[in-house]
């Protein structure tokens, strides 16, 4: 077993057992039998059309050859995609308490959360066999499902066993490690928001989680055009990346090491659905993708500034009340969205004279700050050639909208989490609008 996930899983509290490599799959029914507390239990097979056809069927023969009584699996279609809806959970829920069963996920992002929210509400264990290298959400806590309209993440606990072959991985349709290289590569600018967060003294650091998450991640993103290739090998670094991001969130209790600002781009795109006609439905890493390169180049942007002495003053002295700062989101959001940014903003929202505390701080160890967060980052335009090279998206474009809605998204962005990140620094220092001017000015990344 790779070290590091070695070390995450004595201090996780969900995930016990993680399998990776070639051949794996073979093996699924002894891993399930000797690594789960099955007792009188039957186990079931929850799959779609396609994963049973990638690896269903030889896991649930190996589950029977293993001496574990197997229920009949249960198949959903493969056309339309399977969507991550309650009803779905509804559905495997039921008849995982009709047939008294534990359940194995054969598949990836939807599947695995639909039985892991499925299981958790019977408060049983489960297994999920990993098709994609699609996302980092195997070993992760909490199933994102859409219930009665809306978009949330229901508390639910992380799989007991996590196993992926590597063969598996790599024959995968092409989308499906382009999404899961885009996830990961968020980590990237994530990090940077987390040590400025900490140096701010808003949420701090975990040294453990840090380890886990960012301790992967150069090795998962090292090749690209592998990848992209279909090469196995090539997929063990990205697939370990993926599953210690996850047991990252269990250690830290939270989603704070392994996403920042670049998420909210993709949580406010979803709730806008796009690319949720799309067949595939266009998938959280793509959107990811292009929020971690809008991330990148604004923090390149905001290195070219000087934090001084002179634009700490200039900052408090035209620091806005609380009152105009919900005005203007309320001016520009409506609905539960504006309700919920202005709940959000209003939690991280702090007057002048605290504010002046924190800006003369960050002036103080910005000598050392800036390096650190500089060495954190990848190149803006670095990064954007290894996501091409992945088959990740690498311009606006590739998920269907334009780099002027991008820019759009930026202050809705900052607005969206009370989780502090460089958007709030701008905010703060006053150059949040001029920095995303630059950013998409002739010359930027997508210009």
């Amino acid at each position: 077993m790779n070290a590091a996930i070695e070390k995450g899983l004595s201090h996780a509290d969900q995930t016990k057992v993680v399998e990776v490599g070639r051949g794996v799959l073979a093996r699924v029914g002894e891993i399930v039998r000797d690594s789960m507390d099955v007792g009188d239990a039957s186990v079931l097979v929850i799959a779609d059309e396609r994963t049973w056809a990638a690896a269903g069927e030889a896991v649930d023969a190996s589950l029977r050859a293993a001496g574990l009584r197997v229920e009949d699996a249960l198949i959903f279609p493969g056309t339309p995609a399977l969507y991550a809806a309650y009803e779905h959970c509804e559905t495997i829920r039921e008849r995982l308490r009709e047939t008294g069963s534990l359940g194995v996920a054969v598949g990836a992002g939807t599947l695995n959360d639909l039985v892991k929210l499925a299981s958790g509400e019977l408060e049983q264990p489960y297994t999920v066999v990993g098709t994609a290298a699609s996302m980092d959400g195997y070993t992760g806590f909490g199933a994102p499902m859409t219930r009665d309209g809306v978009k949330v993440t229901m508390p639910c606990p992380a799989p007991q066993v996590v196993i992926f072959d590597l063969d598996v991985a790599a024959a995968a349709p092409p989308n499906m490690v382009g999404s899961g290289y885009g996830d990961l590569s968020a980590k990237i600018p994530a990090g940077a928001d987390w040590l400025l967060s900490d140096a701010v003294g808003w949420e701090a650091m975990h040294p453990l989680a840090w380890e886990l998450v960012q301790g992967g991640v150069a090795e998962a993103l090292a090749r690209p055009a592998d990848l992209a290739a279909g090469d196995p090998d090539a997929y063990a670094g990205l697939v370990n990346g993926l599953i210690l991001s996850g047991l990252s969130m269990q250690v830290y209790g939270g989603t704070r090491p392994a996403s920042g600002a670049e998420h909210y781009f993709s949580h406010l795109w979803e709730l806008d659905h796009l690319g949720q006609d799309w067949d595939p439905p266009l998938s959280h890493g793509f959107k990811v993708a292009i929020g971690t390169l809008a991330m990148s180049a604004f923090y390149e942007r905001f290195f070219l500034r000087d934090v001084t002495a002179d634009a700490v003053e200039k900052a408090i002295a035209a620091w806005p009340d609380w009152e105009t700062i919900e005005a203007d989101i309320r001016s520009r959001l409506s609905g539960t969205l504006a309700d919920h940014c202005a709940k959000e903003t209003r939690a991280k929202y702090i007057e002048a004279p605290a504010l002046r505390e924190r800006l003369t701080h960050v002036l103080e160890i910005w000598g050392t700050l800036k390096p650190q967060l500089e060495k954190q980052l990848i190149p803006a335009r670095e990064l954007q050639a290894m996501l091409k090279a992945a088959g990740a998206p690498s311009v606006p474009e590739d998920i269907g909208i334009t780099a002027a809605k991008v820019k759009d998204t930026f202050l809705s962005a900052a607005y969206y989490r009370s989780r502090y990140s460089v958007l709030d620094l701008a905010r703060e220092l006053g150059w949040f609008d001029e920095l995303v001017d630059e950013v998409f000015a002739p010359g930027g990344l997508w210009t």
